[in-house]
């Protein structure tokens, strides 16, 4: 087991102020995350490039976040976490302050790719938290900071929309420093010293197999509308990538200390919570690419509102109130039913928003019904999977394990926006700039195909594991001396299991 050491327990203002810092780091992630979605077309204007290479505003971000995060994590789970939170933010600020000046396309790539390290600080948070928050207060802190990455994006998408029509292209550049700089101080001073933990060598053939195959996985993803989805190189990079992967896998199986221990996926708790997941970025980037281009496509075209960015940053505000919402009904549902039962559910709550979406998407209201809807659903996933995975693996590999289940999730937000510009363009007719309004209808019932076949996996998963007695559940209780849990609060005996 891991108790709560001197060295973890904050003073006591420290301790009140630690989970509201650890919120806004994560609001800050999922915030600077989405900075540039609802600019693609301005970069384009301002530096004179195509609206394609503008594109790379936000998938550069992707990309350095998926291949961070996990190298992070590992870093993380030593003896030095706080200091690589403070080195994260360090190179977050300096990246938006290079965004932020107008230096020309290249520099905003660049900046915004230092910006992609701040995706790697969520579970690190999520870690510190399992570390330094009493047992009592530790479930809703952790589903807390996972909601975050959901609602911060239903911020940053009107926040960037209204800075940019009022101030100019580069405003929310210039917020994302001024936060990140505040986020660092407030870091510096609240986060407490890591409990003592042996810091085990860096698995760098690990992290270079990753990033070579997932960034070569998640390029081929982003550049399939552009390049073709059956042209011969992106077949050919995409399989080449996934050869990478599975060389990762392979060495990660016969490493000591990985940097992702995939040997923990073979729980089925952790499975579901990682496959639901993956699942819940997918939707909620299917269903966001989906809408921002729908609610903004001109009513000539037969079908669309003529949206401006504003508005269409707006539409996303239901999404976060809706996750948001979500944190509370999972926080009365667990004391209940098991946590795990209610990832069949969430699925189920996105696949009725989609529903909506494919029946009922020609008013500005039926829009914010959906993304409300949508938002409860994810919301529920992001809110359950952090204290399912926290509580099937050890304490000192927290950090790797909430690390590759941001990095799943990472893979869903490009694989959901991929999926939805791929229908789109193959119902696009030749010479045609819009796709018709049936192609939008293909792309909700696809999401909806995938949403009811993770919901059944998901309950296969559950019931096949509780029969089986793999599937630990954490406990609603409170810790008490002698009680059989945890110093976590989360799992009886999870500790003593490894």
């Amino acid at each position: 087991m891991h108790p709560i050491g001197p060295s973890a327990v904050p003073s006591p203002w420290r301790q009140r102020a630690l989970v509201p810092v650890l919120v806004s780091l994560c609001m800050l992630v999922a915030v600077i995350s989405s900075l540039g979605a609802p600019l693609i077309p301005t970069i384009a204007a301002v530096d004179h490039v195509s609206v394609s290479d503008a594109q790379w505003s936000l998938t550069v971000t992707m990309l350095v976040g998926a291949v961070a995060t996990p190298t992070m994590g590992r870093l993380g789970d030593g003896p030095h976490r706080k200091k690589v939170i403070l080195t994260g933010l360090g190179v977050v600020m300096a990246g938006s302050l290079l965004a932020a000046l107008p230096l020309g396309f290249a520099c905003l790539i660049v900046g915004r790719a230092m910006q992609g390290v701040g995706m790697g600080l969520v579970p690190l948070a999520i870690a510190t938290a399992r570390d330094s928050v009493p047992p009592q207060r530790a479930r809703a802190a952790l589903s807390t900071l996972s909601l975050t990455t959901a609602a911060g994006v239903g911020i940053g998408y009107p926040l960037t929309g209204l800075l940019a029509e009022t101030l100019g292209m580069y405003a929310g550049f210039w917020f994302a420093v001024i936060a990140t700089a505040l986020a660092f101080a407030a870091a510096a001073l609240v986060l407490p010293r890591t409990p003592p933990r042996p810091a085990h060598p860096m698995d760098v053939p690990g992290a270079l197999l990753l990033a070579f195959g997932m960034g070569g996985l998640l390029f081929a993803l982003t550049q399939g509308e552009s390049w073709g989805w059956g042209s011969p190189r992106l077949l050919v990079l995409g399989a080449v990538s996934v050869l990478v992967l599975l060389g990762w896998v392979l060495h990660g199986l016969r490493t000591a200390h990985p940097l992702v221990d995939l040997r923990l996926i073979r729980d089925r708790t952790v499975f579901a919570a990682h496959l639901t997941t993956m699942m819940g970025g997918v939707g909620m980037y299917l269903l966001i690419s989906l809408m921002t281009r729908y609610v903004q496509t001109p009513p000539g075209a037969g079908y669309g509102l003529g949206a401006s960015v504003v508005v269409t940053g707006l539409i996303l505000v239901p999404f976060s109130v809706g996750s948001l919402a979500a944190g509370r009904v999972v926080r009365i549902l667990v004391r209940t039913q098991p946590p795990v039962r209610l990832l069949p559910v969430s699925c189920l709550l996105s696949l009725a928003a989609l529903l909506t979406f494919v029946f009922a998407h020609g008013r500005l209201w039926e829009i914010f019904v959906t993304m409300a809807l949508a938002g409860l659903g994810v919301g529920m996933n992001f809110a359950v999977t952090p204290g399912l995975v926290v509580a099937s693996v050890p304490a000192h590999e927290t950090g790797s394990a909430m690390s590759f289940n941001q990095v799943v999730k990472y893979i869903g937000y490009s694989a959901g926006s991929a999926l939805s510009a791929m229908i789109l363009q193959a119902a696009t007719s030749s010479g045609q700039e819009l796709p018709p309004e049936s192609g939008y209808r293909t792309a909700g019932l696809t999401g909806c195909a995938v949403w009811a076949a993770t919901a059944l996996v998901g309950y296969v998963l559950i019931r096949t594991g509780m029969r089986g007695g793999s599937l630990r559940m954490p406990d609603t209780r409170p810790a008490t001396a002698g009680a059989g849990a945890d110093s976590e609060g989360l799992v009886p005996g999870a500790g003593a299991q490894r």
